[in-house]
């Protein structure tokens, strides 16, 4: 009979053990009170343990190299090839936590933002910057770096 109350108590723990959830989610997006509500991106990310990927800066440079004269099309192939580079690493663009945009010219950031709507998750963006820059690459209009987090 001891032994039968003994299981039975096991068995419980087991099924309230399995039930609990696993605590905090992993990534929090955060707009804290008495900071001005940013539009398109969130003022603090925070996470907890797991794995960092750290995409470095990309290009608009296509798949075979090329690189596009106009803005919109390197932004597509900057979002593509960072895509790649997530996927490479077990990612995708929800995990990302911070982005870092730079551009050579700010007069192209409605059509950064028009693009990086069909990319990056708008409903909790990832913490940002957007900078202009001069970049090092001839021709190069725009260059983006992230870093994610993903569970191990």
């Amino acid at each position: 009979m001891q032994i039968d109350r003994i299981l039975s108590g096991f068995v419980l723990a087991g099924v309230l053990a399995a039930a609990t959830p696993p605590g905090p989610p992993m990534k929090q997006f955060l707009n804290p009170e008495g900071v001005p509500k940013p539009t398109g991106w969130t003022q603090v990310v925070s996470s907890r343990p797991g794995r960092m990927i750290f995409v470095s800066g990309q290009g608009g440079a296509s798949t075979d190299g090329r690189l596009p004269e106009d803005f919109a099309s390197q932004a597509r192939n900057t979002f593509e090839n960072i895509r790649r580079c997530l996927t490479a690493a077990g990612a995708k663009f929800e995990d990302i936590v911070k982005i870092n945009y730079y551009l050579t010219d700010l007069a192209n950031t409605a059509e950064l933002r028009r693009v990086r709507a069909d990319y990056v998750n708008q409903s909790a963006p990832p913490a940002s910057t957007l900078v202009q820059a001069g970049l090092v690459g001839k021709g190069m209009l725009l260059e983006v770096e992230a870093i994610a987090m993903v569970r191990e």
